[in-house]
């Protein structure tokens, strides 16, 4: 498994309030419920934080990075396992799912649908179509404000893409004392984020925890009559 720490015994920084806020020693009572998960029967103990107290977790998923990671791996993500491999030995304070959004899409609201009554938070934004015929929507900027503005609450962020525009949010987050771990594979993660993490974890080591059973099919109902494949 290609797990890589970069994290230090000792913590650096001298403007921390907590020491060290990354272990979870002294959480906060920030106030913010955390989410109450349930674990379902296909969740597998991965052992990949097992040596980690991550304390409080906030997760950051750049959907469409995902979405063309899997194509690469030749997997279909199971968000269900995504979700608790991604929390394992912590406490989740708040998942969040980053996409461009096709309001005509009926297959894609139903499963944003699923999403939501099932452990996320769907940020959403319009796609925009490019003169080449291209769709697309970009959404670094809400990613990182969300990053910022929940520091006082979470000990550890999982950030799920490897966009090397977000390395200045990352390294500013780091330097209020909170832990970065860094998930994608290798090929499409930029150096420069990976620089400023504390961990970097491939997704092609833990795909066979992460990735859909092909018998099973998300349980959602079609908005409309229209039905959903």
């Amino acid at each position: 498994m290609n797990f890589t720490s970069f994290s230090k015994q000792t913590n650096p920084y001298t403007l921390l309030k907590q020491r060290p806020q990354w272990h979870g020693e002294n959480m906060m009572d920030s106030g913010i419920e955390t989410e109450d998960l349930t674990i379902p029967d296909s969740s597998v103990d991965t052992g990949i934080f097992s040596q980690t107290n991550r304390g409080r977790v906030a997760i950051f998923i750049d959907g469409s990075s995902l979405f063309y990671t899997a194509l690469q791996l030749g997997i279909e993500i199971d968000y269900a396992k995504l979700l608790y491999c991604l929390t394992e030995g912590a406490k989740l304070l708040r998942a969040f799912f980053y996409t461009g959004v096709d309001r005509n899409n009926e297959k894609q609201q139903g499963f944003l649908l699923w999403m939501r009554r099932n452990g996320y938070r769907v940020v959403t934004k319009e796609l925009v179509q490019f003169p080449d015929g291209s769709k697309k929507a970009n959404l670094d900027v809400e990613m990182a404000v969300d990053m910022i503005n929940l520091v006082p609450y979470y000990d550890t962020a999982v950030l799920v893409s490897g966009d090397g525009d977000l390395a200045y949010a990352v390294n500013a987050i780091a330097y209020k004392g909170v832990r970065v771990e860094i998930v994608s594979v290798r090929s499409m993660a930029s150096d420069s984020l990976i620089d400023v993490a504390d961990c970097f974890i491939d997704l092609d080591t833990i795909k066979q925890h992460i990735q859909k059973d092909p018998n099973s099919a998300y349980n959602y109902r079609p908005l409309s009559n229209t039905s959903v494949q």
